[in-house]
């Protein structure tokens, strides 16, 4: 069973660009900041290249919803992931997108998701609205998905980090976007969120942006009082455990956040190599960011391929070793495919 934790849907209606060929959507400064590819809004395509590459199912997010303020935006996105798993059965599994700073919109919002339409989770930026998500604005939105069990996923803010030198070479999907996935990841932890909310599950893409590669700093760091930040509001904090204990055991990531499409599978193998040494595999789920990062048949299936012989563990991965901890009616959803 190979579940894709991350593959993009944007319904037809909602997406901009040219509807024949890719543009790449930018920034009142000319930064590049979100790819607009026509294979966003096919599904049909999306079925087509899962199984040649022998995926079986896919969970939808779409980008416009990522940071959406408009609960009218957020329940017309959500409306068609419904619509998308019901035209396909058993091959998508939608997220819910919600109003995430509006605690009584998003609060029914996902209500209506997790009861009426049943989904498992939902989808927000790595930054909302310009604040972090450890914002005590978002703590209704984190309750609130918790109480539902939903588990929620945190894809890259939509646009480019408010950084200046992110003015050139596209450095704001390079590396802006991973550089705001690891300073999510660590100032949830810090916030104490995992500590008071202990049943809430978050799903890091991009194994978090790569975090675990910052090991060395991230604990030297934390150690406040030999870094003379223990006296300094905001800079003092430490949650209850290390915080090798939540990124090893509370946080879950995906294997995405490698650009190609070209090499495809070294690329991608190369990727998931590193990532797997670096963060427990018991928190990992497979991802291929279609049709984003990757974007053909051939592509995506030398991409699982590659993956699946680099060890017993990604190959473990692919097959859905832990798809069961973020979807636990998994093996049901897939089986309401249609021979």
């Amino acid at each position: 069973m190979i579940i894709d934790f991350q593959q993009h849907y944007t319904p037809a209606e909602m997406l901009k660009g040219d509807p024949r060929s890719l543009t790449a959507q930018v920034d009142e400064r000319g930064n590049p900041n979100y790819l607009l590819n026509p294979q966003l809004a096919d599904l049909s395509s999306h079925v087509k290249i899962m199984d040649h590459a022998g995926i079986d199912m896919g969970v939808l997010s779409c980008g416009v919803g990522f940071d959406q303020p408009d609960l009218k935006i957020c329940r017309a996105i959500n409306d068609r992931m419904a619509q998308a798993e019901k035209d396909f059965p058993g091959r998508f599994v939608g997220l819910a997108h919600v109003p995430a700073l509006k605690p009584d919109e998003a609060k029914a919002e996902l209500k209506r998701c997790a009861v009426d339409l049943g989904f498992p989770g939902v989808v927000i930026a790595s930054e909302m609205q310009d604040q972090a998500l450890d914002a005590e604005a978002l703590r209704p939105f984190w309750k609130a998905a918790c109480d539902l069990g939903l588990y929620v996923f945190i894809h890259p803010l939509a646009k480019v980090i408010n950084w200046n030198r992110m003015d050139a070479d596209d450095l704001g999907r390079m590396f802006g976007w991973e550089f705001s996935l690891m300073i999510a990841t660590i100032r949830v932890i810090n916030s104490g969120l995992l500590d008071d909310l202990s049943d809430l599950k978050i799903h890091f893409s991009h194994f978090a942006g790569g975090i675990g590669r910052y090991r060395g700093r991230y604990n030297g760091f934390q150690q406040r009082t030999k870094w003379g930040t223990s006296q300094i509001k905001g800079h003092n904090r430490q949650p209850k455990l290390p915080v090798d204990y939540y990124l090893n055991n509370k946080l879950y990531y995906d294997c995405a956040g490698w650009a190609g499409p070209d090499p495809c599978g070294p690329l991608g193998a190369d990727w998931v190599k590193f990532g797997l040494q670096e963060l427990a595999l018991s928190q990992c789920v497979f991802a291929t960011d279609y049709p984003q990062a990757i974007r053909d048949a051939g592509e995506v299936k030398d991409y699982v391929q590659a993956v699946e012989v680099l060890d017993p563990n990604a190959n473990a991965l692919v097959h859905g070793l832990n798809a069961e901890k973020l979807i636990p009616n998994i093996k049901e959803r897939v089986a309401r495919r249609k021979k």
